[in-house]
């Protein structure tokens, strides 16, 4: 069936720094422009994001932060990138969950005027979820070509899950399958770690994804403002982040979870302290054995300065002289004193 055309239809991609639409950055955009008279042309761009890319998600795209250094940043390329899909509808895989809203965020921060309005927007993982569902009345129909009875009632699912499951053993037994760095392997065997491996892709710390591991097996934040930096890295720089973590509307499983790796970077921060001490002590104590003992020559109490000291601070008081007698001058001049008028 031919693709009817009335306007280019722009089918595109975008790597990034990670997943988060409002923090994260382009560092590549790919679109191929499909033209109503079937010709494409296709263009390109490698983008400086202006913060580090991190490096979970250089390892998904390949992108480093030396490979863009020299590229221009999205506010520089926008207008150029507006104007090659202007006049598109647009296309792509997840598009309008992840691309499209991120596209238009790398639009708006660089002021460049972009409208999405009588656009027509196919996401092609949809028509895949949609006429493929990922349900497990889908899956049992699928791999064992029954219908459930008496569906969602536990033990029917239960039954149901199971009989899947060793459906698919049978069906993939020995086929390939490739990993996102180009890695093949066939890994639904009957063996439950190997499908353990398998089925746990994104290698989550506490289930609810908050904390994932990387590939050195080291716990990452998987949100918010720290997403992508290692646990212990966060705990180093903001050790209130744990506080707010195991105070906030997080699962049980997850805070648990975190309190192990609390106590474990605490023992570790207690053993480095231990250790620091213990290296200072010896060079202490050699400077205090190097060090010429002080003698004090000098008499325990200064009694001249003391007595000193007390002569100033004592109040002054005049000196007293002897009385006169009283004789007939002094009565004179109390006679004239008194003296009536």
């Amino acid at each position: 069936m031919k693709l009817q055309l009335k306007r280019p239809l722009a089918f595109f991609d975008l790597e990034t720094t990670g997943t988060n639409i409002g923090a994260d950055r382009i560092v590549e955009i790919s679109v191929i422009k499909l033209h109503p008279d079937g010709t494409d042309e296709a263009c390109t761009w490698r983008v400086h994001p202006g913060i580090p890319i991190p490096l979970e998600s250089s390892l998904v795209h390949g992108i480093y932060d030396e490979h863009i250094q020299s590229e221009k940043q999205f506010k520089e390329l926008g207008k150029e990138i507006a104007d090659f899909i202007q006049e598109s509808d647009l296309a792509g895989y997840n598009s309008n969950k992840f691309d499209i809203p991120m596209l238009m965020e790398e639009f708006l921060r660089a002021g460049v005027d972009f409208d999405l309005d009588n656009r027509h927007f196919v996401d092609v993982q949809n028509i895949f979820h949609q006429m493929e569902q990922r349900t497990l009345k889908a899956a049992y129909q699928f791999y064992c070509q029954k219908e459930i009875i008496n569906a969602h009632s536990a033990e029917a699912d239960t039954r149901a899950t199971m009989e899947v499951l060793l459906a698919q053993l049978e069906k993939y037994a020995d086929v390939e399958w490739e990993d996102k760095k180009g890695n093949r392997s066939k890994p639904v065997v009957g063996d439950v770690e190997a499908l353990h491996k398998f089925t746990n892709l994104s290698r989550p710390v506490d289930f609810a994804g908050r904390m994932v591991y990387n590939e050195d097996g080291e716990e990452l934040i998987n949100f918010g403002k720290h997403k992508g930096k290692r646990v212990e890295d966060v705990l180093n720089v903001e050790p209130s982040y744990y506080s707010w973590m195991m105070q906030g509307d997080f699962p049980l499983y997850t805070k648990r979870k975190l309190e192990e790796i609390y106590k474990r970077w605490n023992a570790k921060k207690a053993a480095e302290r231990h250790q620091n001490r213990a290296q200072q002590t010896p060079a202490t104590e050699g400077q205090q054995q190097s060090r010429p003992a002080f003698q004090n020559n000098a008499p325990k109490s200064s009694p001249n300065v003391n007595q000193g000291n007390q002569q100033y601070n004592k109040p002054f008081k005049k000196k007293e002289e002897p009385a006169k007698p009283v004789d007939d001058d002094m009565l004179a001049q109390l006679a004239m004193k008194f003296k009536k008028g």
